[in-house]
């Protein structure tokens, strides 16, 4: 991905992935040496508040619709509460009202976890909240899956032949939604 193709393939999500689970891993390590000073009900409510807030309203909401689009409150909801800035506020307001504890560990791990081993990443208005294949990428994967681009292999791809792979498969998709 970069800033003008906003999208992975399956090797750079799985690159992505590790690197979160990276993290994860040495967040675990540094919650693991600190056990004994962790105080467990902050430890949960630090863990589990992210998804209250941010995941299950959103998720009950889905499985009641046929279709898993629903209104974009509920993506904003958790987005707002699956991102690093909303937890290091958090993280800095429980500082500034209890103090500085291990306990704050909850957060980087409920977020590395939901990117590193459960595959979450932010969630786009135009998916289904629950994870399921969009029809424009199923279009677009054997594209992006090529390990070069004929542009860059030296192959010549005809203008009408671009427009077409441009247009011909995202415009039937297009026309059925």
């Amino acid at each position: 991905m970069d800033s003008r193709n906003l999208f992975e393939t399956p090797a750079t999500y799985r690159l992505l992935r590790l690197e979160y689970v990276a993290a994860l891993i040495t967040v675990v390590i540094i919650a693991v040496i600190h056990i004994h000073q962790i105080r467990l009900w902050p430890f949960l409510g630090l863990f589990f508040y992210i998804d209250l807030i941010g995941y299950v309203p959103g998720a009950i909401v889905a499985h009641r619709r046929k279709n898993g689009y629903i209104p974009r409150i509920y993506y904003i909801l958790y987005n707002t509460m699956h991102t690093f800035l909303s937890a290091g506020l958090v993280a800095g307001l429980w500082c500034l009202i209890f103090r500085p504890e291990w306990a704050l560990l909850a957060l980087p791990i409920h977020l590395f976890t939901d990117r590193g081993i459960v595959g979450n990443l932010l969630k786009p208005f135009g998916v289904a909240f629950e994870p399921q294949e969009h029809p424009a990428y199923y279009v677009a994967r054997p594209l992006l899956d090529r390990p070069r681009h004929p542009r860059m292999s030296g192959e010549t791809l005809q203008p009408d032949a671009m427009v077409a792979a441009r247009r011909g498969p995202l415009a039937e998709v297009r026309r059925a939604h």
